[in-house]
């Protein structure tokens, strides 16, 4: 199975980018394990448009673009589910068991996701009501791969 971290802006040279990219290699190694062939970074520009409507349409379009066709979709948005690390690691499995060749992990830009987006959603989460640059949210998210990953391989990184 592919992964795809698929993501509303740039991700800057810094610690930000060193901690994704350290992940990015513990995913690569652990993930065979669990069936995870290849993984991928997907960065698309903000929107300049003028309304927030727009500028969410266009980046959906511009995402959905650069995924492939068939791809199960989770996306990260403040409206969805709140999954403990492991509920995540068992969602992230049963798309495994399903045979699914493509998973993308969606963030969004400022303005947030399309509607039509988070309804095309195969899950909507959560990592709480705050407000968090994307920066941060992609950190969040690869690391949470990365865990989910170990609980599958029954790797003492994750402690209950």
């Amino acid at each position: 199975m592919r992964v795809f971290i698929a993501a509303i802006g740039r991700m800057k040279k810094g610690s930000e980018q060193d901690l994704v990219s350290r992940f990015q290699d513990r995913v690569i190694k652990t993930g065979k394990a669990i069936g995870i062939t290849a993984l991928e970074s997907v960065e698309i520009t903000e929107s300049r448009a003028s309304t927030s409507e727009v500028r969410k349409n266009e980046e959906e379009c511009a995402l959905l673009e650069k995924l492939p066709e068939k791809c199960v979709l989770i996306t990260f948005d403040e409206r969805g589910k709140r999954p403990t690390s492991r509920e995540f690691s068992a969602i992230l499995q049963s798309v495994i068991d399903a045979g699914t060749q493509n998973i993308a992990l969606i963030i969004g830009g400022p303005d947030g996701l399309s509607p039509t987006l988070r309804q095309k959603a195969d899950h909507i989460i959560s990592f709480g009501s705050l407000t968090i640059p994307h920066q941060l949210v992609r950190i969040l998210v690869i690391e949470q791969l990365y865990r989910a990953i170990t609980i599958r391989t029954n790797h003492p990184y994750h402690r209950d």
